[in-house]
């Protein structure tokens, strides 16, 4: 059984509407809890990721438990993003309601090469896997007139790049860049009345934050610095689905923070008690 299959149950937030969900890659992805939560609430989805992570056994285990497709994509080229959104089109009977963008790569972090040590060649990738694959498909899908008037597009990011967290850096910059993305052309898309946000995410166990120095640490310290507690990945399927449907027509080119209060805490309870531990 599919984790957590059993307990979903929808609001019919999204019936009628068409999905496309990146980033999919076992139960721990973020990706994974928006497009179940999506699914319970009646969307039709697609699910997309490279040929190497479509190989894994567990992406087509978790595509087949929703009945969505899976296609093949790789997010660097605009030969393969054009063809994804033909055949998501095709799959799905017409054009997008609403498109979620978790990408991302840190190809120096993997390498473990400090911030002031990086390879530039690496800093690229990293540039155009996490950030520029975001501009590639809005630009595509504009082009293309691929989604539907009035959808709604949604990008993960992390408050790291907006504060800077050690160990996070190289994706920092490439966080930063996708917020910009983010807010020209939810300026651009208006005039099909297409909203285009990023959900600023808690830190979440997967595999990811797995190439964040530390992680075990940084959740601790967050947790105790978050009023509401970390946001789980459920949340964030629960927040992102919100912001696909109808009641978040009005709500575009913003940063909303699903992380319990941390952005906005200065010192919690929680923290000062746990301080001698930490201290």
């Amino acid at each position: 059984m599919i984790f957590g299959m059993d307990k979903l149950i929808g609001h019919n937030l999204l019936i009628g509407k068409r999905g496309l969900i990146f980033g999919v890659l076992n139960e721990q992805s973020l990706a994974w809890a928006v497009a179940r939560r999506c699914h319970a609430e009646g969307a039709s989805l697609v699910l997309t990721n490279t040929e190497a992570a479509c190989k894994l056994g567990t992406v087509q285990t978790l595509a087949g438990s929703i009945d969505a497709p899976l296609v093949v994509a790789d997010a660097t080229s605009d030969e393969s993003m054009e063809q994804l959104l033909v055949e998501s089109q095709r799959l799905l009977g017409g054009p997008i309601d609403f498109i979620l963008h978790a990408v991302a790569q840190a190809q120096n972090m993997r390498r473990h090469r400090s911030y002031d040590e990086m390879s530039y060649s690496y800093m690229q990738q990293t540039l155009n896997v996490s950030a520029l694959s975001f501009h590639r498909l809005l630009q595509t899908a504009r082009r293309m007139d691929a989604i539907r008037q009035g959808g709604s597009v949604v990008a993960l990011t992390y408050i790291g790049a907006e504060r800077s967290i050690i160990g996070y850096e190289e994706m920092a910059d490439a966080k930063a860049m996708l917020q910009s993305i983010a807010r020209n052309f939810g300026r651009l898309y208006a005039d099909r009345g297409v909203r285009v946000n990023t959900v600023s995410q808690s830190p979440t166990v997967t595999k990811a934050g797995a190439q964040v120095a530390g992680q075990n640490h940084f959740l601790r310290f967050a947790e105790a610095l978050s009023p509401l507690g970390n946001a789980d990945a459920a949340s964030c399927g629960d927040l992102c689905a919100m912001l696909f449907s109808d009641f978040s027509r009005k709500v575009t080119m913003q940063n909303i923070y699903n992380d319990g209060g941390f952005s906005s805490t200065g010192m919690t309870d929680t923290f000062i008690r746990q301080a001698g531990d930490i201290f």
